[in-house]
């Protein structure tokens, strides 16, 4: 009997975790089409979110003056898994955990693929906050080989 309560109790957490992994993943959906806005040093950005893969993953595609890369989003289990394919040649794989009121999803730094000392560093963190359904930031932390992290704000509005 102890250990049917203790698996029962197991089960319930873990689909718990995995519906909120599901949750935050259905908010990112959300932000499907083109958005457009600045960055931390005015320079225009643009962004599109695109559903794929039968609605099981996201692609997003930034694009600027100094910026070309892609990002997917997915579930896996109870985890929201991101993978950024980014400028400086390597793929960081991150975690994203949502807010209490879902509003904010932050993606940290889980492992990479390509990164080597050579590099300039890579991605650690992205912070998602949706404002309204047409607003929102992308935050993202650049750690460079040498420690120091750098930030770059988007603040866009929804284009279509």
């Amino acid at each position: 009997m102890k250990i049917l309560r203790v698996v029962l109790i197991a089960l319930i957490a873990t689909t718990a975790m995995a519906s909120d992994s599901q949750k935050s993943f259905d908010t990112l959906k959300t932000l499907s089409g083109s958005w457009a806005g600045k960055g931390s040093q005015g320079q225009a950005v643009q962004v599109s979110y695109r559903v794929t893969a039968g609605g099981s993953a996201l692609m997003s595609e930034i694009t600027g003056e100094h910026e070309d890369m892609v990002t997917m989003f997915h579930p896996d289990g109870s985890r929201l898994l991101m993978t950024h394919y980014c400028g400086a040649g390597n793929q960081p794989r991150m975690v994203g955990t949502a807010s209490p009121d879902g509003k904010t999803i932050t993606f940290n730094f889980l492992d990479a693929t390509n990164l080597v000392a050579a590099q300039p560093g890579h991605m650690g963190r992205l912070v998602v906050t949706l404002v309204d359904a047409n607003h929102h930031t992308e935050d993202w932390e650049f750690t460079g080989n040498d420690g120091k992290k750098m930030h770059e704000i988007f603040d866009l509005q929804r284009k279509n």
